[in-house]
């Protein structure tokens, strides 16, 4: 190893990196930790690159995954680049200098996006201000959509979750060169990032090779494997081959992703419909990871920060006016959040009672954030109380509608607020202070397990960003907890009889109409008919 202020030069286990110094940080990009998984490798699990001779240029971002554009909806508000070229299973690290006698922290980020788009070159995950603080960063791309979470009768399953195996498995191998300490390595995700640190987490081949993890605004969770199926058997009948790994490698790139994003339009956290996700495949996934985390003693000794924002269904239904749409249909979308909740019918009562000045949309928005985000998150800080933290979230974006919504804490993480990435979502002038006190949290967190306030405990003590100064609020999403536990317990008090799916008796759509605004009938059907098309509804 050889290092010199223009150009740092580390040795990988294959083969020599050259980076570039930025604002006193080294930084190397686009350095391939598996094989361009394209050709004979398409749909199959990753396999190391070939090593190479002298040394390769890591001075810029290298391929990024194969994925549809954001809609013109979403694309005002996410930035996300796409890089051509076949080596797109690569990483990128920030470092304050590649001395292998530094033993620093590292985190490894895994990338949000619905496991169908995002990459490590958005400029909001740049690792400068941990590096510049003493940890390490590594960013890194993984194969996204029907490429890495097609499930097929002829391919192993969670491919994109096996690139991020083999990736973990690299920066543990070779993260020493570049001054990071192996044995203190955090995982960190949001959105499906953190769907896939709880995955990792839970997966045999990970065990030992994680200290500690963040979750942000994502859970551990497997996905009905049919459900994922139903997705590749759309695109099969659009593309009109049989739904194999072998048809789909020979179907054209640009094509593939065409058509996934057709079959995919309607799909969101909030409307349900078909979509990709991890599935428990017998060996990275054995088991649901949640059960794994919570039940079967998965990475025990493994410290945990995990959290959700105040108004996460914001960034799922601001654009292209849903939010207005969905206030529109008033109970009978509260009707739609409890079959795409799958809970009873005391369940949007309760939380109706609980905010009564909530409108239809805030209702159910608030319903499926905490269905499938903190009423997990919930349950796996209670099941490892001896080393969980948890956070929420509260500063509204300086963009009109989207409150503290997805998304949003990643540029005060980063303390990337400044790029005109982050400005997208959360508005100019950002405040510098929140920057400062999340960004330090995480960075105590990676150094030490620490981020700065209690540990989970049955007062449930909930650090609160944004709103005033940072500050702890015990059991703030404690009523609403109560209510999905009661409705479990109800469940499990009537074993062998499923809960029936909820039925709708027909209606007129002036019903529906709120007495003093003028709505268009044939926009509301079209509201109606998009929810059950994405099965959040079925018909009566």
């Amino acid at each position: 190893m050889t290092a010199d202020r223009a150009e740092p030069v580390v040795t990988t286990p294959y083969g020599a990196v050259r980076g570039r110094y930025d604002r006193g940080i080294a930084v190397f990009r686009g350095v391939p930790y598996a094989a361009p998984p394209f050709g004979p490798r398409r749909f199959r699990p990753p396999v190391p690159p070939e090593p190479w001779d002298g040394v390769r240029d890591a001075g810029s971002f290298g391929p990024t995954a194969p994925k549809p554009p954001y809609s013109e909806a979403f694309a005002q508000y996410l930035h996300d680049p796409a890089l051509p070229g076949d080596n797109c299973l690569n990483l990128n690290v920030w470092t304050p200098g590649p001395d292998p006698a530094a033993r620093l922290p590292v985190l490894v980020w895994l990338h949000g996006g619905a496991l169908t788009r995002g990459s490590s070159a958005v400029p909001v995950y740049d690792g400068h201000a941990f590096a510049r603080d003493g940890v390490v960063c590594v960013s890194l791309n993984y194969r996204l959509g029907v490429e890495g979470y097609g499930l097929f009768p002829d391919a192993p399953a969670n491919a994109g979750l096996r690139d991020q195996i083999a990736a973990l498995t690299w920066v543990h191998e070779a993260i020493d060169a570049f001054g990071g300490d192996p044995d203190r390595i955090t995982l960190g995700g949001q959105s499906a990032g953190a769907v896939s640190v709880g995955a990792l987490l839970a997966a045999p081949q990970t065990q030992g090779l994680v200290r500690r993890a963040v979750l942000q605004s994502g859970a551990p969770e497997a996905t009905d494997r049919d459900k994922v199926r139903r997705v590749v058997r759309r695109m099969a009948a659009r593309l009109k081959v049989p739904a194999t790994a072998e048809a789909f490698a020979a179907v054209d790139r640009d094509l593939l992703l065409r058509t996934q994003a057709e079959v995919g339009r309607l799909s969101s956290p909030v409307l349900g419909g078909p979509a990709f996700g991890i599935v428990v495949d017998g060996d990275v996934v054995p088991r649901d990871p949640l059960q794994a985390l919570t039940e079967g003693g998965a990475a025990r000794g493994v410290d945990l920060l995990a959290g959700w924002t105040r108004d996460e269904y914001r960034l799922w239904l601001v654009p292209g006016g849903l939010l207005e749409r969905v206030d529109r249909l008033g109970s009978f979308a509260l009707a739609g959040a409890r079959a795409r909740c799958r809970c009873g019918p005391e369940v949007p009562r309760a939380y109706r009672a609980l905010h009564p000045d909530a409108g239809a949309a805030e209702l159910v928005g608030q319903l499926v954030t905490d269905h499938l985000l903190r009423i997990p998150l919930h349950r796996l800080a209670d099941a490892r109380r001896e080393a969980s933290y948890v956070y929420e979230f509260a500063w509204p974006s300086r963009r009109p509608g989207l409150g503290a919504c997805h998304a949003l804490e990643l540029g005060f993480v980063f303390d990337t607020g400044t790029t005109p990435a982050s400005a997208l979502l959360a508005g100019e002038d950002t405040p510098r202070d929140l920057a400062e006190a999340m960004h330090t949290a995480w960075v105590r967190f990676a150094t030490d397990g620490d981020p700065g306030w209690e540990r989970w405990d049955p007062g449930h003590p909930v650090r609160i960003f944004g709103d005033g100064a940072p500050h702890t609020a015990y059991g703030p999403r404690d009523r609403e907890y109560a209510v999905w536990t009661a409705d479990s317990t109800l469940r499990r008090a009537a074993p062998g009889r499923p809960r029936p799916r909820p039925e709708f008796r027909p209606r007129p759509l002036s019903e529906f109409l709120p007495a003093d605004t003028a709505v268009r009938r044939a926009e509301l059907r079209a509201v109606i008919g998009r929810l059950r098309r994405a099965g959040a509804l079925r018909r009566p």
